[in-house]
């Protein structure tokens, strides 16, 4: 699943506007310390999203068909980070400098992670999803 998500550096960020309507927005997640993490600009109307309702979706987005090798997504909560020394520890594993830290920071609880993807043949989807509590699920589509 990680080897999915790393496979692109742009991901895409579902969040809910006020009126409740979706927004799909660019963003790069990495994993820090073994945990996905949001980061980005303060005034960014996704992360207002986020304090407002803290569901969100993120796809990795998916390659071409002739080239396809996996789609992954991860959808839970973000909870804001504003504690400083979360912050600076996040910082300094994920190499983020000094005159950097003025970012916004969101933990992600996973409520659910998927992993599309095809069978050694190529003839069938292996959807793999993980949910807390009920581990690991797969299904085979032909």
């Amino acid at each position: 699943m990680r080897a999915a998500f790393d496979a692109h550096g742009h991901k895409f960020l579902a969040t809910l506007r006020p009126d409740g309507s979706p927004r799909i927005s660019g963003i790069e997640m990495h994993f820090v310390g073994g945990e996905p993490w949001l980061a980005g600009m303060p005034g960014s109307v996704k992360f207002a999203d986020l304090r407002r309702d803290p569901r969100f979706a993120l796809h990795r987005g998916s390659d071409e068909p002739d080239a396809f090798s996996a789609d992954a997504k991860l959808s839970g909560r973000a909870t804001e980070v504003t504690a400083p020394e979360v912050r600076g520890s996040y910082a300094a594993e994920a190499g983020v400098q000094e005159e950097h830290m003025g970012f916004v920071l969101f933990r992600l609880e996973l409520d659910q992670v998927v992993l599309t993807a095809l069978d050694d043949e190529k003839t069938a989807l292996v959807i793999s999803s993980w949910r807390p509590g009920k581990g690991l699920t797969h299904t085979i589509r032909n």
